[in-house]
């Protein structure tokens, strides 16, 4: 199970990093309502825009510790947590604004990967 988990902290990792580092600019089929960017995501859901800053600093972060976590266990709880809560956010929003169940499919993945990783890593 340990090898199991420690892959599900890189797919998780690697996959946030992506989003917020590589994707951010560009249109996806999991951007909520007709959003082009995640800029434009967080103001569909009616968010401001320094709020996806915030939610953005803040995933990057947790993403890099539940990667350096495969090798400092210790930071494995805070950051999967962290995640999960983001995660669940992110689910919520996709509701408020009646997308589609598809469009939350990426961030229910994930933070369903971080529950597994909360309990049983």
């Amino acid at each position: 199970m340990e090898i199991i988990i420690k892959v599900l902290q890189g797919i998780v990792g690697l996959s946030i990093l992506n989003v917020w580092l590589i994707q951010y600019n560009k249109p996806t089929r999991w951007r909520g309502g007709d959003a082009k960017t995640i800029l434009e995501e967080f103001k569909a859901y009616g968010l401001p825009a320094w709020f996806c800053y915030v939610v953005g600093t803040l995933k990057v972060v947790l993403a890099i510790m539940l990667i350096t976590a495969i090798w400092y266990p210790d930071l494995k709880l805070a950051a999967a947590s962290g995640l999960a809560l983001l995660l669940a956010g992110s689910v919520s929003m996709h509701f408020k604004i009646n997308d589609p169940i598809i469009k939350s499919f990426p961030a229910s993945l994930f933070l369903a990967m971080c529950i597994i990783i909360i309990f049983y890593g």
